[in-house]
Order: C-alpha cells, then structure tokens, then sequence
C-alpha cells in the first residue's frame, strides 16, 4: 500500500510542519554537520506534504526559536545549525535511538517527586510536565511525579533547578512498602492502555510498508521516526516486572530499527540528490 500526497497532506494535519522539519534536520542535516539551502529544505517538506507557506513559517519559527541561523549567498539563503540546535538534536536523536533498545533489571525502588506549583503558573507548569515526562516521569495525582527508575534523580534535580522549583519541592527513594495497589497507581500515572494502542496503530502503519525508491524510502523514514519519536514522551519505558504481559512497544521497537536500517541508505541517497541538485 503506497502513502499519497493527498494522505501526507492529511497527516500534517497532525504533525506540524515544524515537527517534521526537525525530524528532517535530525535525520539529513545534523549528521552532515554543514549548510542547507531554503530551496533544499523546501523540497524535502514538499514531499512530506507541507506547503511552501508553512515550510518557510517552520523555518522561521524554528529559527526564532535559537535552533537554525540563516545565511545570505546573493539572493540565495543557507541555513545551520546553532549550537543550541546541535545540543538539541544530538540530545534527541540519541533518546530516540536508544529507547526501548535494551531491557533493564529493575532494583525494586521508587523516585518520588513533589511540587508544590499554582494553577496559575501554567507556562512553568508546562515545562515542569515536558521535562519530567521526556524523563519517563509520571503523576498519579497532581504535584506528585513518580518513577521506578531511581537513577534518574540527578536528572530531576536538575531540572527543578533549572525550572527554579528546589524551594518548592522534595523527593525520595525507596521500595514500595506494600499498602495500597501498585497496579492502581501505574494506571493513574501513565494510561498504559492509550500507549499501547498507539504501539498497535505504529505497527499498523508500518510493519508491511513498502519503500522501493529514493523518494519514497526519504518520505517513508522521515514518516517513521516522526512516528516513533513521540513515545519517549508517552511510554515510562517501564521495568518488565511491573508488567504483566508481553509489552508491544518491545515489537514496535524492533520494526522501528529494522525498516530504519533497511530505508536508510536510499533515503540518504535522495537527500543527497536533493542537496546536489540545488547547488
């Protein structure tokens, strides 16, 4: 089953130009470390589907937002990378690779986080939930976080700091003491069900696609990983004893890096072709 440019275009729909921009930039540009053209740029976002207006309004919010910096060559414009934008992406990419990669053996401890934060902060609010999440963090109640994984303490320590909340909160580890349902509060900290239908829908998508040209194996990876990288922020990539069944993500992760593999190399090819013809 081939994916349309009348069903790509339906997809930004969802996944916002600027979304999909980064992902290009993770995949194609960060590796490359150099310049690209607005008109390569372009390209590449047309296959996806975007419309110039919107890839030309991603590169300017992603560039007012310290990740890219333009360059004037005559009438023509290049843009790189800044070193937030660097930062960024190399942080990302290696979340993105590394998730789900291997199983780890789980020493029975809990991290547990408390925030005391208003209502009416929303703004601090927001970052506090993106980054504890992006940490595998989930609240079972609100200014509670926890997490089986308790090496992630230095992580949340710092990101209270950086948010300005170490006056305002408090954490601990240790093992559950048996009162009340450990299962129970899995649920009401991450909707586990949600996740795996997701992982489902995932492996729907792309377990049988087909990707035999240039074009569609660029259009058909950038798909994938703008796919695959949302559920480090949705799945707490939870210990296997705390599950009681065969978790899908682990399948969903072993096509993630298989078709990654095997579309890689033309899908660089195309960009390549992309970059030369632009030159």
């Amino acid at each position: 089953m081939t994916v349309t440019t009348a069903n790509r275009r339906r997809e930004v729909g969802f996944a916002s130009a600027r979304s999909l921009l980064l992902t290009v930039l993770g995949e194609f540009v960060h590796p490359r470390a150099r310049p690209v053209w607005t008109s390569t740029l372009l390209e590449a976002m047309a296959a996806l589907g975007v419309e110039e207006k919107s890839a030309r309004q991603a590169l300017a919010r992603t560039a007012s937002e310290g990740v890219l910096t333009s360059n004037r060559d005559g009438r023509r414009v290049h843009w790189s990378l800044t070193a937030h934008g660097e930062t960024l992406l190399r942080e990302g990419t290696e979340r993105i690779y590394s998730f789900l990669r291997s199983s780890h053996p789980w020493d029975g401890r809990w991290l547990v986080l408390t925030v005391s934060l208003p209502e009416t902060q929303r703004a601090l609010r927001h970052q506090l939930r993106t980054r504890l999440t992006w940490l595998g963090l989930g609240s079972p109640s609100p200014g509670l976080w926890v997490t089986p994984e308790a090496a992630h303490l230095e992580e949340v320590r710092r990101v209270v700091a950086d948010l300005g909340l170490a006056g305002r909160s408090f954490a601990w580890v240790g093992a559950a003491t048996g009162i009340g349902d450990e299962r129970r509060l899995l649920e009401d900290a991450w909707d586990l069900a949600g996740v795996e239908d997701l992982y489902r829908t995932f492996l729907r998508r792309f377990e049988n696609r087909p990707a035999e040209t240039g074009r569609g194996s660029f259009i058909a990876q950038v798909e994938l990983v703008q796919e695959w990288r949302r559920f480090p922020f949705v799945d707490p990539d939870l210990p296997r004893e705390l599950l009681d069944h065969d978790w899908s993500g682990l399948r969903a992760a072993a096509v993630f890096h298989d078709l990654h593999a095997r579309w890689h190399r033309r899908a660089q090819a195309e960009w390549e072709r992309m970059e030369a013809g632009r030159v």
